[in-house]
């Protein structure tokens, strides 16, 4: 079950994106800069911009759109500047919702997530509310394809160090330590395959079932939160049927 809403929020992005390009450009250009200033604007020896360019490349951001965002972070001394913040709290029936931003303005974030927690049925909580709910892994996506033969990808994987291999009805689920997820991930495209998502992710150990009502209420919250610039990621523990 928490493969299929993995696999379902992951598409929803993608259409979503599709119609909303520049929002979520823009979420990736902020992706990129913070990763050029923390380490450099070499992906080479800066793995977490490595790291960023996949994720931008997935959402078909073009090689001349994340170069342009690399140097322009690289020259941009007096720019906006960026942090990265996590929130925590809890949607409808007490879902467990983590959610990573970047701002140049913590008062405003904080903010305009409080309000729509409130507005669809739940609440902003402190830090450490939820997460303890939560493992961080790598998570790489591949989508099915009859070109990829599921024996051969899980053996490949198994020897570039991966913890875990799920195959699913349309996908494969490939999970890993953090600390070998750059790499993990990197082995995979030199192998020539292609990866519909690979991220840093917070995976649920426990999930939460929502009535009809409830679940409308999720998706608002869902869909309100992933529409505001300054939201990078939102993670959950709503079983999705």
């Amino acid at each position: 079950m928490a493969g299929h809403s993995k696999w379902a929020n992951i598409k929803h992005k993608k259409e979503k994106g599709d119609a909303q390009r520049g929002k979520v450009f823009t979420k990736l250009g902020r992706l990129l800069a913070v990763a050029v200033k923390e380490g450099g604007p070499d992906p080479n020896s800066n793995s977490k911009l490595a790291d960023a360019i996949s994720k931008a490349k997935s959402f078909n951001m073009s090689n001349d759109t994340i170069a342009r965002s690399i140097k322009k972070a690289s020259g941009d001394i007096d720019g906006a500047n960026y942090e990265s913040i996590t929130y925590e709290g809890y949607g409808p029936g007490g879902v467990a919702i983590i959610v990573e931003a970047m701002t140049d303005n913590r008062n405003r974030t904080a903010g305009d997530l409080r309000h729509y927690f409130d507005k669809n049925g739940g609440n902003l909580g402190t830090t450490g509310c939820v997460s303890f709910m939560f493992n961080r892994k790598g998570v790489v996506i591949i989508e099915k394809t009859d070109e990829i033969d599921g024996d051969s990808l899980m053996l490949e994987a198994i020897e570039l160090g991966i913890e875990d291999f799920h195959e699913e009805n349309e996908y494969f689920e490939i999970s890993t330590d953090p600390t070998n997820f750059s790499s993990i991930r990197k082995g995979l495209e030199d192998k020539g395959y292609t990866l519909e998502s690979a991220e840093i992710s917070m995976v649920p150990t426990t999930y939460t079932k929502l009535g009809e009502e409830q679940a409308l209420q999720m998706e608002k919250l869902s869909d309100s939160l992933e529409d505001l610039d300054d939201v990078q990621n939102i993670y959950h523990n709503w079983e999705q049927e």
